[in-house]
């Protein structure tokens, strides 16, 4: 049974993504966005100490992205239990408690536009935003 189109470009977006971000390489990571894309999450407030928690713009990501990788602490792996997606938004769940214990629980939304990221949005639960306070 052949995956409908959207499914394929989701898929094809999340195994990017997650090696990308599994990597720490930004030149594979940025290739998934456009160059007018944004990303939301608390990060951005924390690493770009910035009062708004977006950054939005290719130059932008790079920096912030950038940040990340080299900020990434022990507990931020990533363990998810798949995706879902209409074709325009995929979103998953990276959940607190894992096969191998505990990482920071974030749910991560994208919306895509011409296979590329548009929207990124990053929600953090209860035991990540208490590893971001402690730093």
């Amino acid at each position: 049974m052949t995956k409908p189109a959207h499914q394929s470009e989701a898929e094809r977006i999340c195994k990017l993504w997650d090696e990308a971000l599994g990597n720490k390489d930004l030149e594979a990571s940025l290739a998934l966005y456009a160059d007018e894309a944004s990303i939301e999450s608390p990060l951005v407030q924390h690493l770009m100490k910035t009062p708004a928690g977006i950054v939005q713009g290719k130059d932008n990501l790079r920096v912030f992205i950038t940040r990340v990788f080299q900020t990434n602490p022990p507990q931020r792996r990533r363990f998810k239990q798949g995706f879902f997606t209409d074709g325009r938004i995929i979103t998953w769940e990276y959940p607190r408690v894992t096969p191998d214990g505990e990482q920071m629980e974030l749910v991560e939304i994208m919306e895509i536009d011409k296979g590329l990221i548009r929207r990124h949005r990053v929600y953090w639960g209860w035991y990540a935003l208490s590893l971001l306070q402690e730093h």
